[in-house]
């Protein structure tokens, strides 16, 4: 089980960078997080990083129709949430090699 601490550093960059591949909504971003491994993230966490991800301009929503019920809200990168990606994601080899090194 990984601490809630550590999600906390890491979620933001993780969905950023699923939104990043295909114009996605919740369900299907907390879906493909699981498949990647993030199988212990609530769905419930999911939708207000994605409010305050879309609040700091780094993702944009946009409601469209949906086969099966009430209209669905996509969210889609934006030019600043590719930078933030690219610059999480730098931070992150950065401090993953670190941590390799420490336990080499």
């Amino acid at each position: 089980m990984i601490p809630s601490q550590m999600w906390k550093g890491i979620l933001d960059g993780c969905v950023l960078r699923v939104i990043s591949q295909k114009e996605t909504y919740g369900y299907e971003i907390s879906e493909a997080l699981k498949a990647y491994g993030f199988t212990e993230v609530a769905e419930g966490t999911i939708y207000p990083l994605l409010l305050r991800l879309e609040r700091n301009g780094l993702i944009k929503a946009s409601y469209r129709d949906s086969p099966v019920g009430p209209k669905r809200k996509y969210f889609s990168i934006t030019e600043e949430g590719l930078l933030e990606l690219s610059a999480f994601y730098d931070s992150w080899k950065h401090l993953a090699d670190a941590i390799h090194q420490l336990f080499a």
